[in-house]
């Protein structure tokens, strides 16, 4: 039997790249305008949003791998283009499933040692906590990429963890 945290954060890993691309998807089919636009959001757009959770992907990544690109800001544009910012999404989804599911028990239980990006001091953490915020943050932008879509569109994807459950049968 699968211990039990380990098994949620797996799914967690898992929903992550599931919500990520029906965000994509729904994305992919507004003109460049309505994809740019200021709409008040923290991340301004669409744009500033889907990239700004690149973005914090790849500090947190590197955090707990020491590998890949680390951005120094937290608003960086790391991709001007859909097409490009798309299938980077798709590989950094890859790369957080693959290492969230390498993790073992014990890695789990172990800490991680780090610098924020906005301020040179080293941090210390049990990495569960670490790993349960850096979910916690995609779910929190990607509610504002939802709520971006929403408004342009009148529609937006289902991203309820539920429904993911349900149709993966992750319960």
């Amino acid at each position: 039997m699968q211990d039990p945290l380990k098994a949620h954060f797996d799914m967690f890993a898992r929903y992550n790249a599931w919500a990520n691309a029906r965000v994509y998807e729904a994305a992919r089919a507004l003109s460049d305008a309505d994809y740019r636009a200021d709409r008040g959001a923290f991340f301004k757009s669409v744009h500033g949003t889907l990239n700004h959770l690149l973005v914090t992907d790849r500090v947190w990544m590197h955090r707990f791998t020491g590998e890949g690109a680390a951005p120094e800001r937290l608003d960086a544009i790391l991709f001007d283009t859909f097409p490009a910012l798309e299938a980077a999404r798709r590989e950094e989804d890859a790369r957080i499933v693959e290492y969230v599911t390498g993790l073992t028990p014990q890695t789990l239980a172990g800490t991680i040692s780090y610098k924020r990006v906005s301020t040179p001091e080293l941090m210390t953490q049990p990495l569960m906590p670490a790993l349960a915020h850096w979910f916690n943050h995609q779910t929190h932008h990607r509610g504002q990429a939802h709520a971006l879509l929403t408004a342009l569109t009148g529609k937006a994807p289902e991203l309820d963890l539920l429904f993911y459950q349900r149709l993966s049968d992750k319960r």
